[in-house]
């Protein structure tokens, strides 16, 4: 049963006014006596407010220092864990638990999630280190045992078609297929479920048309890797083009096969030996040279050398033996998703493994859900879809993403769990895969994590291409190589943070710019971007981040002011300073200044915070508190306090 403010001060004898100053100060949003406190919410202040047995009372408001844990060294608790839980991992009550939270500024409730401000919280409070154990979601793999002895049986190839704009990348996949597709598109930019499947005499062939490079890298980011081969298309009147030499460094980056088509040959300016000779440079040594790359001159326009390409297609897929289980549930990728008007989130998945049916439960990512209809590239509806084959489906929860793993599971209702469960953590954690930054390259080094470090390199001119890759792979050292995956000439963009975010790679940009899209991208995705204007500032820094030298840049942030109203000794820390906060907040064990007239006087942790009797762990504007700083005794009236932090700045846009 709910109560108001005014009846709760009456039940604690206390004048209402001061009810709510504490109320406020353990961070509850009252104004005035009507309003209102949940049940649980109030039974936690009656306990720890209220006048009990001396016995019972000191089992409630119990020092944290005194109270006996039966568990010491490390505590498991699952990031889904409620205040309750916390607790009997613990080996204590629940309300004794609460009632310290409570006394250190923190308001909880039994059945309230655990969060990382709580965990660090009775860290600092008790002698434990608590370890958060994520439930391990192994639906990949999942009993697909039981289902009998699983036979590898050959699928199709999976092509993406890449290269530059214009090229031709969707006449040739319109050729191949025999169709229509660019006629009924808009503006030139393909349009459709993002994947095909082929039939021909020798076999069939799934063509993943994607709208450029970036869904490609965007899918393997998410540890999604559903190309076998790329079909890389190079007008043979036009050559090697900025985007080309993106697509290469994406597909090396994934380790995929290339096959190259060159396009146009029916062109009387094409050159197919001038494209061999551009390619070679960029590591794509032709089999008639002495290398290991297919190329086929096609024309998409005159559908000539379409068999051939096809030809090598299933030849390379031979070579790799493509296999998967049919006989099994299915699991696969989301390639494309879009909301629908009519039918609602729609997705397009790549099966990978088993066989996926209508009715099927499954969970994608953070969506779940189950299969309600499911159309194949020429929109005809199926019942079934198999290894390789891009289906169309309806009867998700939500909008996917590009990249999440498909899998069909046992129910809807263990579907939605999953995801459920899967967004808890998410909000829970921050996800702990570290970010490659110049900053943090030397400790990386001396851990064992790092042993090749990946750049991105953009120049504004190509005479200063070849001079910084030269000197950037010359200063390697034992312990970790220079990499440069991509060079390019312009100004940074999106493909190069989508690239970067895919491989763990630094940026490194000399006299160009970074477009808004990604500047914006690479701030969400945290890579490390720096531009110079200078060749030898990029091999100094690089240079001194390989042994350790790079010394991160700091700025002050100030948390909060205080002001000095009333000094006092206190018996266990000495001088204190009864204070009022007029900005901001002060925190226990923060740094701060003394100033008097202006002048700072000395600098200091806070060694002890409190509010009346209670230790606290911060307090914010508007309210008064007790301060007690380490080490200085030299405190007077009108005093103010300027609690702040050193901030690190990454060294990037």
């Amino acid at each position: 049963m709910s109560m108001r403010v005014h009846e709760l001060a009456k039940r604690l004898n206390i004048e209402i006014k001061d009810l709510i100053v504490e109320l406020k100060g353990l961070g509850l949003d009252v104004k005035s006596g009507l309003n209102v406190l949940d049940k649980e919410t109030a039974a936690h202040i009656i306990e720890l407010f209220y006048t009990q047995p001396e016995e019972k009372k000191e089992e409630i408001i119990l020092l944290p220092e005194e109270i006996s844990l039966p568990h010491e060294g490390v505590i498991s608790v699952l990031s889904s864990s409620t205040i309750h839980n916390l607790a009997e991992s613990l080996g204590i009550k629940a309300n004794a638990l609460i009632a310290t939270l409570m006394k250190k500024g923190l308001m909880v409730t039994i059945n309230q999630p655990v969060t990382a401000e709580i965990i660090r919280l009775i860290e600092n409070i008790y002698t434990v280190q608590i370890e958060i154990k994520t439930p391990v979601f192994d639906i990949e793999e999942d009993d697909d045992h039981h289902q009998g002895e699983q036979i590898l049986c050959p699928r199709p190839p999976v092509v993406t078609i890449m290269g530059h704009v214009d090229h031709g990348k969707t006449k040739l996949l319109d050729a191949i297929r025999q169709t229509n597709v660019v006629d009924g598109e808009s503006g030139g930019i393909t349009q459709h479920i993002g994947a095909y499947k082929v039939s021909l005499p020798a076999g069939e062939v799934t063509f993943l048309d994607t709208p450029g490079h970036q869904a490609f890298t965007a899918m393997r980011s998410r540890g999604a890797q559903v190309t076998d081969v790329v079909v890389l298309v190079v007008a043979a009147d036009d050559g090697v083009m900025p985007q080309t030499e993106e697509a290469i460094d994406h597909a090396l980056a994934a380790g995929v096969t290339i096959v190259v088509a060159v396009n146009k040959i029916d062109l009387p300016e094409a050159n197919a030996d001038k494209i061999k000779a551009q390619l070679a440079d960029h590591g794509l040594q032709p089999e008639e040279w002495g290398g290991k790359t297919i190329f086929v001159e096609v024309s998409a326009k005159k559908k000539i050398g379409l068999d051939r390409l096809l030809e090598m297609l299933l030849l390379e897929a031979e070579l790799l033996e493509l296999k998967a289980v049919y006989d099994c549930t299915a699991s696969g990728t989301i390639i494309e998703a879009r909301l629908d008007k009519g039918w609602g989130p729609v997705a397009t998945v790549l099966i990978q493994k088993g066989t996926l049916q209508i009715g099927d439960a499954f969970v994608a990512g953070l969506s779940w859900g189950r299969v309600r209809a499911m159309f194949d590239d020429k929109g005809v509806k199926i019942k079934t879809a198999t290894p390789s084959t891009p289906v169309e489906v309806l009867g998700f929860s939500g909008v996917p993403v590009a990249g999440d793993i498909f899998k069909v599971v046992s129910s809807e209702k263990e579907a939605k769990q999953i995801a459920t469960q899967r967004k808890d953590i998410i909000a829970f954690e921050k996800p702990l895969t570290a970010r490659i930054t110049l900053d943090e390259l030397y400790s990386q080094i001396q851990q064992g994590v790092l042993k090749e470090l990946n750049v991105i390199l953009k120049v504004d001119v190509a005479g200063s291409l070849e001079v910084i890759v030269d000197s950037l792979e010359k200063i390697g050292t034992e312990k970790v190589k220079i990499r440069v995956i991509h060079r390019g000439i312009g100004d940074i963009n999106e493909s190069d943070v989508m690239l970067a975010d895919a491989s763990n790679a630094v940026i490194i940009g000399f006299h160009v710019g970074i477009d808004a899209v990604a500047k914006r991208l690479s701030e969400e995705k945290e890579i490390d971007v720096r531009i110079y204007t200078v060749i030898y500032k990029i091999i100094e820094e690089l240079t001194e981040a390989l042994v350790g030298l790079l010394e991160p840049k700091y700025k002050e942030v100030l948390l909060g002011i205080a002001e000095i109203r009333d000094v006092f000794r206190a018996s266990k820390i000495g001088t204190a300073a009864g204070s009022f906060v007029k900005e901001g907040k002060i925190g226990r064990n923060a740094t701060v200044r003394l100033k008097r007239d202006g002048k700072v006087i000395s600098e200091a942790k806070i060694a002890s915070l409190r509010r009346f009797k209670d230790d606290v762990t911060e307090v914010v504007a508007g309210f008064e508190c007790g301060i007690g700083l380490d080490g200085v005794t030299d405190i007077k009236s009108g005093d103010i306090i300027e609690s702040y932090t050193m901030e690190k700045i990454k060294q990037t846009l």
